[in-house]
């Protein structure tokens, strides 16, 4: 009986010693697993036996990917940690790329890792790159491009320097070039009266003669200013008389009385500019379409009415092929249109009426005849002495020709 209970007692405190021996030697198992689980979320070993430190890991290589099919300007195999120059023969495997996606996602992913700013973005790269590489189809194209930029651009495209601008407002940019135009297509007509306008200046105040510039316009404008200019003085010399000549000192008048003609002469200009000047701005239309900018004049009314000024020219060449056709004698609206065409929209609109009715009857759109009319113009800008020779020497040449 003793040593069936002091076999019993045994048992017993074999199991209690076994049970205790058992509890101690999973604690330190847990324990070391605990501390090693810390550790892994910073490190772990590559295939190749070299330490990799998650947290610290920032070389992402680069790779040629400007249209982010892969993972961008960077390189896949880099982001995970992975050498792909390195590997010689033996890539990485899916495992090893698996664990150290796990690896690093432990560390930057933006749940677990708060106080980073930049853990969302990183975490999306280190997706990406898991992403591709796990893909065999995607892996084979991404290593294959890796040295082919060329079939990369055939089939993605080329850098992104040649990627389009985003698409502006089609309407917007219609409008904007009609108003840019006629805001361009005033300031020109506004120039172009403008240049008339000081040439007419200068041809009245310095009373030039028709062959330096003059114009029958010019010296009529000289002959009203010179009226209104002795209105002035006039006005001007009543006034002074019954102030008694307050506003003109004797020096003045000694001054005045010693002028030498060139002097008077700069005087006269002087006085006749200002006073030409404002007559030339009351004049809205110098003709031969030198005139002050009006709507008609703006890049879109001229594009609206296009259409309809180029139906009429055809209309009326139309018209005058098939009366030419029939041989018809011209019309005087024919004979208008060819003396104006053959003369230019400037000459033709400086002429008066007369000399319109004129140049009509001379059938100035026949050659010999153009030629015979730009001689007279030509003589009747010469002084009279030299017109003079002139009918000398044509009679000379008639006398030598009968």
């Amino acid at each position: 009986a003793l040593d069936h209970i002091l076999c019993r007692f045994n048992m017993k405190t074999s199991f209690w010693l076994f049970f205790v021996l058992l509890t101690v030697v999973t604690t330190v198992i847990a324990t070391e697993a605990e501390e090693t689980s810390g550790d892994d979320n910073k490190t772990d070993e590559t295939s190749q036996g070299s330490t990799f430190n998650a947290e610290d890991h920032k070389d992402w290589g680069s790779y040629y990917d400007p249209k982010n099919e892969f993972c961008g300007k960077f390189d896949c195999y880099k982001i995970l940690g992975f050498d792909y120059e390195s590997f010689g023969k033996e890539h990485a495997t899916k495992k090893e790329i698996t664990q150290r996606y796990r690896t690093l996602s432990r560390v930057w992913h933006p749940d677990k890792n708060k106080k980073r700013a930049d853990a969302k973005e990183r975490f999306v790269k280190i997706a990406r790159a898991y992403e591709v590489l796990t893909d065999e189809e995607k892996r084979k194209e991404y290593d294959f491009l890796r040295y082919n930029q060329e079939a990369y651009m055939k089939k993605y495209g080329s850098d992104v320097m040649w990627t389009y601008a985003p698409k502006s407002d089609t309407l917007m940019v219609v409008i904007g070039l009609l108003v840019a135009g006629s805001v361009i297509s005033w300031f020109i007509q506004k120039q172009q009266w403008q240049n008339v306008a000081d040439k007419i200046v200068k041809a009245a105040v310095e009373d030039l003669g028709m062959g330096k510039g003059g114009s029958s316009e010019s010296k009529k404008l000289r002959d009203k200013a010179l009226t209104i200019l002795e209105e002035q003085e006039k006005n001007n010399s009543e006034n002074g008389d019954s102030n008694g000549d307050a506003g003109v000192s004797k020096k003045e008048k000694k001054k005045q009385k010693k002028l030498t003609a060139s002097e008077k002469r700069k005087q006269m200009e002087d006085s006749l500019r200002p006073i030409v000047t404002d007559l030339v701005q009351e004049m809205d239309d110098f003709g031969a379409g030198y005139h002050k900018p009006t709507w008609k004049d703006l890049m879109v009314v001229k594009l609206v009415l296009f259409p309809v000024v180029f139906a009429k020219g055809v209309a009326w060449n139309t018209m005058y092929g098939i009366r030419r056709l029939r041989k018809l004698p011209l019309s005087d609206e024919e004979r208008e249109v060819l003396t104006r065409r053959a003369l230019g929209e400037i000459a033709w609109t400086a002429a008066t009426e007369e000399d319109q009715k004129e140049m009509i009857k001379r059938d100035l759109w026949v050659g010999q005849n153009m030629l015979d009319w730009e001689e007279e113009q030509e003589v009747k800008l010469l002084s009279a002495a030299d017109r003079k020779r002139y009918n000398r020497m044509k009679k000379k040449g008639k006398g030598k020709e009968d």
